[in-house]
């Protein structure tokens, strides 16, 4: 069913749940029906079936298949089986050190798992409980807050300004404003993921507002289970390390039953003696020569390399599965790359602005509600995150605005004015900061400040703000305007036909999501060692 297309009561409905939740009971037949709400992990390899994949190497059967000729030549012969103990040491140690390395990854892997296990709020029987986000079942209603994951995929039932940041799934950094009504299909087509603004998502967070969420698709039938299982059915390649192991091993093969017959026939028809006793000595000769012609020592001494290269990576944060891999790093000829949280920052920063930047910057940060976190920087929506810490990069940090301008009403965002406004106590007087849509707020504008003056906003005026607004469009940013108005006392009302006119325009601001400072340097050492790093995203070529 596509739950995008249908009314929340018909969505409620058909996974048989209500407002309320499920009950207890249900929810615990539902989970032994559907299994835990969490992704398929591919099939443990256990220590013993490790260690025999490490003995499969062609070079390692090749070992195995001397040790063997040498002990029966050895047990033939009398002499002593010297040589087939240190054949089988050296292929011990090899698949001793393999198997430990692979298994210290799996262990990091799995800490990994343990460290992001989830809990969600969930409304069972009426009431909101904390559960663990593996135990959610179809027709549970979460509970989802700003900072929350979105533990599964779901129909929104109820948004208070809610708004999902989806860039792992659709790679779009700026956040979706999230809806209750249902999507209707465009001549029969279906709704792109992207466009699906009444459905949150597993791998996406909420960044602002709050919701509620019926919970239509957990574990593998999530968006993101779908991903997992595509994933899952990639076949594992070779190395190219191991294409070439496997290529000399069987040339060696070759090589040495080529040397064994060419030997025992040469020795006999040099001997001209065909009795037993002749043919099993000659035979004994020819097999000891190709014996000696394998490197017992090559197996063990990629594994020791490649180990070294492992630990070496791991003392840099990096984890590898399998040894082979670490060599197959060093052969690579193209590095595709995600832009969004990989290449860029994944955080909104203002980068331009027009207008003079004390008030301006001040008009931004009042008017928002993201608010300083500990460490310094804004926590909240991503939009406003960036103004308030545009704000604090001039010397104007919220703490301090609002200390001196605090809020006292306001006209809370709304998608249909594309703008909010707030209203502060200044002096004994009033102050209203408006932010939003540059055409929407500049409309509503009567006045515009330049060089500390309030000037009649005139058409060439507008004009040149608009000329400027498109070319800051035209670089991708995400220009947001901001606007005053003064009040001798405290508006009648709060609503935004009240306060929403005879506006000044204070000036615009460009953000963008910036590019991670290390990625240049990356890039150009990338193309130094003959890599050919290529982006990878959904955005506009432009």
């Amino acid at each position: 069913m596509k739950f995008y297309c249908e009314e929340a009561g018909r969505a409620l409905a058909e996974l048989k749940s209500t407002p309320d939740g499920l009950t207890d009971a249900e929810a615990a037949r539902r989970l032994a029906e559907k299994g835990p709400n969490k992704l398929a992990e591919g099939k443990k390899v256990t220590t013993l079936q490790r260690f025999l994949q490490q003995l499969s190497d062609p070079m390692i059967i090749i070992l195995l298949v001397a040790a063997a000729v040498s002990g029966v030549t050895a047990a033939y012969s009398g002499e002593s089986f010297a040589d087939v103990f240190i054949i089988l040491i050296v292929v011990l140690i090899n698949a001793v050190l393999g198997v430990y390395q692979e298994s210290k990854a799996e262990k990091a892997i799995e800490a990994l798992q343990e460290m992001t296990a989830a809990t969600s709020k969930v409304i069972r029987g009426g009431k909101q409980v904390s559960l663990k986000s593996e135990e959610l079942v179809p027709g549970d209603v979460v509970v989802l807050e700003a900072g929350d994951a979105v533990p599964a995929d779901g129909r929104i039932l109820e948004s208070a300004s809610l708004k999902i940041e989806e860039a792992a799934l659709t790679g779009e950094s700026v956040p979706v404003n999230k809806v209750v009504s249902a999507l209707g299909l465009d001549d029969g087509k279906d709704v792109p993921l992207g466009d699906r603004k009444n459905m949150a998502y597993m791998g996406s967070t909420v960044v602002y507002g709050r919701g509620r969420v019926l919970i239509t698709g957990t574990g593998m039938d999530t968006e993101m289970g779908k991903i997992a299982g595509a994933l899952a059915q990639a076949e594992e390649g070779q190395t190219p390390l191991q294409k070439k192991l496997a290529q000399l091993s069987k040339i060696l093969s070759w090589l040495v039953l080529g040397i064994c017959v060419f030997i025992f026939a040469f020795s006999l028809i040099k001997a001209g003696d065909f009795h037993l006793d002749v043919i099993i000595s000659t035979f004994m000769v020819a097999v000891s020569l190709a014996v000696a012609a394998i490197p017992e020592g090559l197996a063990t001494v990629v594994t020791i390399v490649l180990s070294i290269g492992v630990t070496n990576m791991s003392k840099r944060n990096a984890v590898i599965r399998r040894l082979t891999a670490v060599e197959t790093l060093g052969c690579a000829q193209v590095i595709c790359s995600d832009k969004t949280g990989t290449l860029t920052q994944n955080k909104m920063t203002v980068v331009e602005h027009v207008g003079e930047e004390e008030p301006l910057a001040r008009a931004m940060s009042l008017c928002s509600d993201a608010k300083p976190g500990e460490n310094g920087d804004a926590e909240g929506e991503p939009t406003e995150c960036a103004l308030v810490n545009y704000a604090t990069s001039v010397g104007l940090p919220k703490g301090t605005l609002e200390a001196a301008q605090p809020r006292v009403g306001e006209a809370p965002f709304d998608s249909g004015r594309k703008m909010m406004s707030t209203v502060h106590e200044n002096n004994g007087a009033y102050i209203q900061y408006t932010k939003g849509a540059p055409d929407v707020v500049l409309s509503r504008c009567t006045s515009y400040a330049k060089d500390g003056k309030i000037l009649p906003m005139t058409e060439e005026a507008r004009a040149e703000i608009l000329r400027q607004n498109k070319q800051m469009a035209d670089k991708a940013l995400r220009v947001l305007c901001a606007a005053s108005r003064e009040w001798p006392q405290l508006p009648p009302d709060f609503e935004p036909d009240t306060l929403e006119h005879d506006l000044t325009f204070l000036g615009l601001t460009g953000m963008i999501d910036p590019i991670r400072p290390e990625v240049k340097d990356a890039i150009t050492e990338c193309r130094q060692a003959g890599i050919r790093p290529i982006m990878i995203t959904g955005d506009h070529k432009d």
